[in-house]
């Protein structure tokens, strides 16, 4: 009999003695957390340099008698991965890699946009670094396609710019969707991948941010119109192959757009003082 609670190899049981009963309890390591994480660190790693999006992962056994642990922490190990979008799960089958998207790092970008209103000016300088050079790039590498997918995004803006302005709220929310497919058809047109995966993943939060954008945009006596324009100097220079003037134009709207952001922060903030001396 074990008078103390004793990893067990040989049946990998942990037992515990409480006097003369021993309760086996299956699959249970003192390290049982850590262990998964570590096998979800090591796993992470091969599926990002070894494994395609659509391949399968091997078997709970195989995984578990590869590292050595249980399927219980095979398991766990699988559901971080899947938390962490690099895996996609279904009942009755394997674990499947995922395709890559930003979905992990825009529920960041989100919730510190919702905590936080630096995070709006954080946000438009990153845009500023991103997005210049995207405008830069797609003047030299864009294809009919991608011109096609910006020139309708931006005749997409145009065509609900009055009823938006009128105060029709599914022409408002139209507009800001082919706003931000715009900035996001620019992105892909780069042909860099990876400021399209970035763009991909700034899409919600950018949504918040041109809202905002919108209300002090408004307040400095500037309307949609003005907008439009904005992005049409923007498509003009990409259409010519003027890199250079491409990223011009695109820093002078972002830079306007933070000062649409700070003028409707400060609008915001001073509403209750406002309130407070009438």
């Amino acid at each position: 009999m074990h008078t103390d609670a004793e990893w067990c190899a040989t049946d990998q049981r942990y037992l515990i003695s409480f006097g003369s009963v021993i309760i086996l309890s299956a699959d249970i390591r003192p390290d049982h957390g850590s262990a998964a994480s570590v096998v979800a660190d090591d796993l992470a790693n091969e599926i990002l340099t070894e494994l395609a999006p659509g391949a399968s992962l091997p078997s709970e056994a195989e995984l578990a008698e590869r590292f050595a642990v249980s399927r219980l922490t095979i398991r766990e190990a699988v559901k971080l991965l899947a938390g962490r979008g690099l895996l996609e799960l279904a009942r009755g089958r394997r674990a499947v890699v995922r395709e890559p998207d930003g979905a992990a790092f825009a529920d960041f970008l989100t919730a510190l946009l919702h905590n936080d209103s630096k995070g709006l000016f954080d946000l438009v300088e990153v845009r500023l670094s991103l997005e210049v050079q995207s405008a830069t790039l797609a003047a030299k590498r864009v294809n009919r396609a991608g011109l096609l997918a910006i020139e309708t995004a931006l005749q997409g803006m145009r065509d609900n710019a009055g009823a938006a302005m009128a105060d029709d709220p599914d022409a408002d929310r139209r507009f800001h969707d082919f706003d931000v497919g715009f900035h996001e058809a620019i992105a892909l047109a780069s042909g860099n991948r990876i400021l399209g995966y970035l763009f991909e993943a700034m899409a919600v939060p950018l949504r918040q941010g041109i809202q905002i954008s919108r209300r002090g945009h408004a307040n400095r006596g500037h309307t949609l119109l003005d907008t439009v324009e904005a992005h049409e100097r923007i498509l003009e220079a990409i259409r010519s192959g003027n890199g250079r003037a491409a990223g011009e134009a695109m820093r002078l709207h972002l830079k306007d757009t933070e000062r649409d952001i700070r003028n409707a922060l400060s609008s915001m903030a001073d509403r209750p003082t406002r309130a407070r001396l009438r």
